[in-house]
């Protein structure tokens, strides 16, 4: 079972009490940062957007057929208050517990239902191989994107790809992907699209520079569309990292690495995803 899985069977055995995003990620036998990367990748959801989204459409029968008064379904929803409830309830389903109510049914609301995780469906990894980097100065555009809610990343890629090859002090044509955490922020990450640069004299005026330190990584390799990397990455994070024995290492949580063997074009061709670790 991938840490993916194991954590949807501890949120669907447990949603109904309080929940911890440390609980889950125990669970699951990932860091709390690496779950909910992996998490937001394979799912479309981040975790607590999950949990809230099934705590809600739970709560939807019963506001239907009129059987418990508002605040008491609001209650069993781990609400605290009618306000709340109805805040979270029109945010997800676009209406309010009372409408619903009134209406008497809920054919017209898009519930969360169980995700089903289906093995059956995930990449076989090919062995990695280790690799150790000297330090590197990177340049690019970055964004702040929720867990599960990275849609938008092509159109970053197609921003920065305006300016690849002719950004000053690039060095070769290698593109990077960077992926790292926010310090105190457990649902959101930061995104950049860079190539490594030999300084940081003369950038566009958004361009922002990462220096990633000298140190160790493992690299496994994504074949075909850069679209169903999630897989892959459902693999390394769900069975490959947890009985690694390896620790994580220094910034950046991971990086995706695009060389001439991948088509910015069509999305076809191989990716490799780079994960710093400590042996």
């Amino acid at each position: 079972m991938s840490a993916v899985a194991r954590a949807i069977w501890f949120i669907e055995s447990h949603f109904e009490n309080d929940l911890s995003l440390e609980e889950i990620s125990e669970a699951a036998g990932l860091s709390r940062y690496h779950l909910s990367r992996v998490f937001g990748l394979v799912t479309g959801h981040s975790i607590s957007g999950y949990i809230r989204g099934r705590r809600l459409s739970r709560a939807v029968p019963a506001l239907a057929s009129g059987s418990s008064t508002i605040l008491e379904v609001a209650l069993c929803a781990g609400y605290g208050s009618h306000e709340a409830f109805t805040r979270a309830f029109r945010d997800q389903f676009g209406m309010t517990p009372d409408a619903v109510r009134r209406q008497g049914h809920a054919r017209n609301l898009v519930l969360l239902e169980p995700i089903r995780m289906d093995p059956a469906h995930l990449n076989d990894l090919e062995p990695p191989r280790f690799e150790t980097l000297q330090p590197m100065l990177l340049a690019g555009l970055q964004e702040i994107y929720a867990y599960g809610g990275n849609a938008a990343i092509p159109s970053l890629w197609q921003r920065f790809n305006a300016h690849f090859g002719h950004i000053p002090g690039q060095k070769g044509n290698v593109a990077y992907g960077v992926c790292t955490h926010i310090d105190g922020e457990a649902e959101k990450f930061r995104y950049m699209a860079a190539v490594e640069i030999a300084d940081a004299d003369d950038l566009p005026a958004d361009f922002a520079t990462l220096k990633l330190p000298g140190q160790r990584y493992v690299v496994f390799t994504h074949r075909g569309h850069v679209s169903g990397i999630s897989a892959t990455m459902n693999r390394i994070f769900g069975t490959w990292w947890p009985t690694s024995g390896l620790g994580h290492g220094e910034t950046p949580d991971m990086f995706e690495r695009y060389d001439e063997r991948f088509d910015p074009h069509t999305g076809m061709g191989v990716t490799e995803i780079w994960l710093p670790i400590r042996e």
